[in-house]
C-alpha cells in the first residue's frame, strides 16, 4: 500500500494520510506483513537492532573503559544500553554460568559457611539458634537454606554497587560530579566484574574438566581471585581518567584503593546474602 494512500487506524479508528497514525504511531498492514517471509524479517531486524545495540555497548564498555560513563552523562544514550539494564543483562550473564558451571560464588551453599568462610564460627552459633528456633534439623534446613541463597544472590546483587558508589562518592567529593555519575560509573565497573567472574567461572570448569578441583582448590581459587583483582584495579586505573580526569600517582593510588574496596565487597556481599537467607529461609 503506497503511503499516501489513505488507510483506516486499526486502533483509533480514524482516517489516515500518512505512513504512521499520528495518534498511536501505528502502521498499516501491508500484504508482506501477512506472509512468512514477513514475518521472518521482522523477527531478523528486531534481532540485530536489539543484539546490535547490546553487542556494541558491551563492546565499548569492555574497549574503552570509562567512556561508555562519559557518553551517558553527556546525553549521549541512544547508541548504548542503559547502565541498568545493561548491569542486569551481565547479571543473567552470570549466572547462567554459574547454572553451567554448576558453581556458586555469591550463593554459597550453608555448608560453605559453616566450615569454609571467615565468619564460620559466628555462622555456626547462628545457625543452631536459626534451627532451634525453627524447630526443625539442620540436614533439611541446609536444604532450604541452599535453594533461598541462589535466588537471594541473584536477585539482591545490585546491593554491592550501593557501597561502592559511596565508596567513590566519598574518594572524588571534591570532583563536584554529579551524584548520577558515581553510580552510572559503579554500574559499568561491576557489569564488568560480573563478566569477569564468568570467565573465571569458565576457566575454573576447564581446570575441573582437566582433573583438578576447580574453584574447591586454594590455589585455583586464590590464584583467580587475584587476578580479577589485578584486572580490576586496571580497569578502573583506564575507566578514571576519561569519568574524572585523574591522572599521575594520584590516579594509580585512587584505582588501587577502588579495586581493594570492590574486592572487600565481595565476601561483605555473600555474608550479607548469608544473614538475608538464615532469617528469611
Amino acid at each position: 500500500m503506497p503511503a499516501t494512500e489513505p488507510w483506516i487506524c486499526p486502533t483509533c479508528a480514524i482516517h489516515v494520510t500518512t505512513p504512521f497514525c499520528p495518534m498511536c504511531g501505528e502502521s498499516p498492514i501491508r500484504p508482506p506483513d501477512l506472509t512468512l517471509r514477513g514475518i521472518g524479517a521482522k523477527v531478523l531486524h528486531a534481532a540485530t537492532s536489539i543484539d546490535g545495540r547490546v553487542l556494541r555497548t558491551f563492546w565499548v564498555l569492555l574497549r574503552h573503559p570509562g567512556e561508555l560513563t562519559v557518553a551517558h552523562l553527556n546525553g549521549k544514550r541512544m547508541p548504548y544500553v542503559p547502565p541498568f539494564q545493561l548491569f542486569l543483562i551481565a547479571n543473567a550473564f552470570f549466572f547462567a554460568m554459574q547454572s553451567l558451571t554448576d558453581t556458586q560464588i555469591f550463593g554459597s551453599t550453608l555448608v560453605s559457611h559453616l566450615y569454609h568462610q571467615d565468619w564460620s564460627p559466628l555462622a555456626r552459633s547462628l545457625v543452631a539458634e536459626r534451627v532451634a528456633t525453627l524447630r526443625t534439623d539442620l540436614p533439611q534446613y541446609t536444604s532450604t537454606f541452599d535453594r533461598a541463597a541462589v535466588i537471594n544472590a541473584k536477585s539482591l546483587i545490585i546491593l554491592m554497587v550501593v557501597p561502592f558508589t559511596l565508596v567513590l562518592w566519598v574518594t572524588f567529593l571534591r570532583a563536584r560530579k554529579p551524584f548520577v555519575t558515581f553510580v552510572y560509573f559503579s554500574l559499568h565497573l561491576y557489569t564488568f566484574l560480573l563478566l569477569l567472574f564468568s570467565l573465571a567461572l569458565a576457566v575454573a570448569a576447564i581446570e575441573l574438566h582437566l582433573g583438578g578441583l576447580g574453584l574447591a582448590s586454594p590455589v585455583v581459587d586464590n590464584l583467580l581471585s587475584i587476578v580479577n583483582l589485578g584486572l580490576c584495579g586496571g580497569y578502573v586505573f583506564l575507566a578514571l581518567k576519561p569519568v574524572f580526569g585523574s591522572r599521575g600517582i594520584t590516579r594509580l593510588a585512587k584505582a588501587a584503593a577502588m579495586a581493594l574496596a570492590a574486592g572487600f565487597i565481595v565476601p561483605g556481599y555473600r555474608f550479607a546474602i548469608f544473614l538475608i537467607t538464615l532469617y528469611t529461609a
